[in-house]
């Protein structure tokens, strides 16, 4: 759509639904193949530089599914959009206890069983997650990052009493990244390190599998709790919730979050650029 000018919405008509609009809260092919399109035509924009990013709101993945999609959802999807095959969710937590400061969560894995996560973590794959999100941290406007490793057993493991995951896989990792310059703390004991996040003292959290870092995001401001796509040569930022059928057409939805993705969009919006030339 050509820009009317600020301050205006405008409005681009895919041409997928027309006058057959599905029903309110109802699994559809039509919707499905209309949110795909929609998908496909923001991220064509974004790689095309018309548009210094795109926004998304909660897709239903079994309508995209009816519509043909055998991705997973949206990050699979935009991956394959742009030609990557590694990405990473960065939740940016924009309402935080020291002013001015965002806390970014960052996952060594994300959606697999909660067993076959933890088979997943190994020295190699922290230690990749952890320069990822360093990185990340730095594209998107932190010079100097301060990362923190999550444990995952109780108290950090107790030195192996509650498990050897920290000592065997975590540490190992955040000492290689510590030799290498990085500004890397770990392994920090989970029901600890994200409060130290929020208060300042850290800029990043590194946690290890989907509801770790989910849980205290979302408890502690789910509508200030955004997520940014990251390894993709395009800015997309999204809402943290699914599409909540159940009100569905009722007037009864929160629009906070999805505002919060907004504003995060429009933040994160001067680094465009340095987004396409570290992951284009």
């Amino acid at each position: 759509a050509e820009p009317a000018g600020p301050g205006v919405i405008d409005v681009y008509d895919t041409g997928e639904l027309g006058a057959d609009v599905p029903e309110w809260g109802k699994v559809d092919a039509r919707a499905g193949r209309a949110a795909v399109t929609a998908i496909e035509v923001a991220t064509r924009a974004a790689l095309d530089g018309k548009v210094s990013g795109i926004v998304t709101g909660p897709i239903n993945k079994e309508a995209i599914w009816k519509a043909g999609s055998k991705h997973l959802g949206h990050t699979e999807m935009l991956g394959e959009l742009t030609g990557v095959t590694r990405q990473d969710t960065m939740f940016v937590v924009r309402n935080t206890a020291a002013e001015g400061h965002h806390l970014r969560i960052f996952f060594t894995t994300r959606h697999v069983a909660l067993r076959t996560a933890l088979d997943q973590i190994t020295a190699e794959r922290v230690g990749k997650s952890i320069r990822e999100a360093v990185t990340a941290l730095q594209v998107f406007g932190t010079e100097a990052p301060r990362l923190a490793v999550a444990a995952i057993n109780p108290h950090g493991g107790e030195n192996g009493a509650f498990g050897d995951e920290e000592i065997v896989h975590i540490a190992p990792a955040v000492e290689a990244a510590r030799a290498e310059g990085l500004d890397v703390s770990g392994p920090v004991p989970a029901d600890s390190v994200f409060h130290q996040g929020l208060v300042g003292r850290y800029d990043g959290v590194l946690s290890h599998f989907h509801d770790q870092g989910h849980i205290p995001a979302k408890t502690y401001d789910f509508d200030g709790t955004i997520s940014v796509t990251v390894g993709l040569p395009i800015l997309r930022t999204s809402v943290d919730h699914g599409t909540a059928f159940d009100i569905a057409g009722t007037g009864r939805a929160d629009h906070g979050t999805m505002l919060s993705a907004y504003l995060a969009g429009v933040d994160y919006s001067p680094f465009a650029e340095r987004i396409r030339r570290t992951y284009g």
